[in-house]
């Protein structure tokens, strides 16, 4: 059984019945443990709102979402499967609850009802995992955006779920925001073996997941590995686009020149060296 299982799931936005927006139309995909999934789509696809299906956020009007074997329709399970999944959302700003940083990473710890030296060690396990321990006496508002989304992610984290579940969190950060987030998630999975599914627009954080799936128009458009990206029109056609330096080796290749499959800038550094 996958950790994660999505069955033929359906959902749509109702002002009334003309004017229903699906966002989510027979949808299916699972996810194993310790897997890292990027669930990629343009604005619209229906990325966000699988996001909190997966939760219980939102329960589909038609199919299941199956945590661990437990329906999110089954309100007695819900306590469970939200420890099990944790959600971090695009704004940080929007996650914070207290105005000292290791109070609001022990927000999650107190609400489950632990005993005060249990949540001391989450708090502080949580904290260096995202590398944020030397701040943990600070204030929220005085920090970069990408750090208060590091602390977004110690909070879920100090509730040990199992699956992390990153709803576009990079999008309203800068370059290194976006950096420091992702080296984040991807010492997560590896380190501490914690499922991630990455939801994101932006193709190039998509190119160390174990597995790509694409929504279009709320299905499934792509589900599979990185070979998408030698895909650049069909790409196109979703409203996504490819890394730059991928776009560089796709287009000297099909110039004729002797390049190498590369997925990173400096594999393409490389092979053009070695053909210079």
């Amino acid at each position: 059984m996958s950790l994660i299982e999505v069955k033929n799931v359906k959902y749509a936005y109702s002002y009334n019945s003309e004017d229903a927006i699906i966002a989510v139309n027979d949808v299916s995909f699972n996810i194993e443990e310790g897997e890292f999934v990027a669930l990629v789509g343009h604005n619209g696809s229906g990325k966000s709102t699988l996001a909190k299906m997966l939760n219980g956020l939102i329960i589909p009007l038609v199919g299941d979402v199956l945590i661990d074997g437990m329906n999110t329709r089954d309100d007695a399970l819900l306590y469970d499967i939200r420890r099990q999944i944790g959600v971090v959302f695009q704004n940080p700003d929007n996650q914070m609850v207290a105005t000292i940083i290791e109070d609001d990473v022990a927000f999650g710890p107190e609400n489950l009802g632990l005993e005060p030296k249990e949540i001391r060690q989450r708090v502080d396990w949580a904290l260096e995992a995202v590398g944020m321990s030397e701040h943990k006496k600070g204030m929220p508002f005085r920090l970069s955006g990408g750090q208060k989304q590091r602390i977004a992610i110690a909070g879920v984290l100090a509730i040990k779920p199992r699956v992390l579940v990153l709803d576009e969190s990079t999008s309203m950060l800068d370059p290194k925001g976006r950096a420091e987030v992702l080296n984040v998630i991807k010492r997560l999975n590896k380190e501490q073996n914690i499922t991630v599914v990455l939801i994101t627009h932006y193709m190039d954080e998509a190119l160390d997941a174990d597995r790509i799936i694409i929504l279009n128009k709320g299905k499934i458009a792509h589900m599979g590995g990185r070979e998408i990206f030698l895909e650049e029109e069909r790409l196109r056609s979703y409203g996504l686009n490819v890394p730059t330096h991928i776009h560089i080796a796709n287009s000297l290749r099909k110039n004729g020149m002797d390049i190498g499959q590369i997925w990173t800038e400096r594999e393409l550094e490389d092979e053009i060296c070695r053909l210079l």
